[in-house]
């Protein structure tokens, strides 16, 4: 049976901060991830999403605040520790063999041994079989290259393989950033699967149209500080992109389009669109 949303959360930081030396990576930041949630963390680049993500999966050590694990105060200092919790970081690169058999990639690090040592690659074959096929991916041959897999279905081999080494927890760095509108949208189902399971999950992004459908936490970043979380129903689309656009960029873009045109009919254009969509928003200063 699936876990479902209870009242401590399993992973839980408050007040949270991070610098290295005199640079202020992250300042105040609170997180909240339950079983069953979706948890999305939005950002544009050097917002803080990776110290985040690197904090909750053991990579780096919080210097302010509190870090718990199902109530525990924990301070990890490793991502084997933080795996050892069942927190679970799949990274953009996702570090796979391109060459090696799906099954190799799926058992890498953790292969199956029998007797005399030797690697039990029937059980890999069909357990990596098995387990993607409760995913929603049928693969006929999982001793092809790794490589020769859609982006999609590689990030569906990546969490398959943490959910089947016993994840709790879920941090998925920018799934979607370097994929088409189709295979975006199949690593959002595996998301939605994910949470069926019970997992709580953590969806890092800097889009807020994928992370809208799938999440029911928002976390916003800029500049290593939070703007707010707020739950689904507290929140539109349309709200969302807008704290995420900011309506001072879009103007002060705008403003530099229009200086730049020179009189000619596209740069006037354009900037006529930007003001329009920040309007279209609701985060235009006037």
């Amino acid at each position: 049976m699936p876990e479902t949303v209870t009242g401590t959360p399993l992973v839980k930081l408050t007040g949270v901060g991070k610098h290295y030396g005199n640079i202020i990576a992250l300042r105040e930041v609170s997180l909240e991830v339950s079983a069953g949630e979706v948890t999305c963390v939005l950002g544009d680049n050097g917002a803080g999403k990776s110290t985040l993500i690197k904090i909750v999966g053991g990579l780096h050590r919080h210097d302010e605040g509190t870090y718990e694990v199902s109530g525990e105060q924990v301070s990890f200092g490793s991502p084997r520790e933080a795996l050892d919790r069942g927190i679970a970081t799949v990274y953009q690169d996702l570090a796979v063999v391109p060459l090696m058999p799906v099954w190799r990639n799926f058992f890498l690090g953790s292969e199956r041994r029998r007797g005399l040592g030797r690697m039990d690659i029937d059980f890999m074959r069909r357990t990596t079989r098995s387990e993607l096929l409760e995913m929603g991916i049928d693969l006929r041959d999982v001793d092809q290259p790794i490589g020769t897999l859609s982006g999609g279905e590689r990030q569906c081999v990546a969490i398959a393989r943490a959910v089947y080494f016993g994840a709790r927890v879920l941090i998925l760095d920018e799934p979607t950033a370097a994929l088409g509108v189709k295979q975006a949208g199949v690593v959002l189902r595996y998301i939605l699967q994910a949470r069926a399971k019970g997992l709580g999950v953590v969806f890092i992004t800097h889009n807020p149209h994928h992370a809208y459908p799938v999440g029911d936490r928002f976390l916003l970043l800029k500049r290593g500080q939070s703007l707010g979380e707020h739950a689904k129903h507290d929140i539109t689309r349309e709200q969302l992109t807008a704290l995420m656009a900011g309506g001072a960029e879009l103007e002060q873009l705008a403003h530099e389009l229009e200086s730049v045109s020179f009189g000619s009919d596209g740069g006037s254009a354009a900037a006529r669109e930007l003001t329009a969509e920040a309007e279209q928003l609701g985060i235009t200063d006037s």
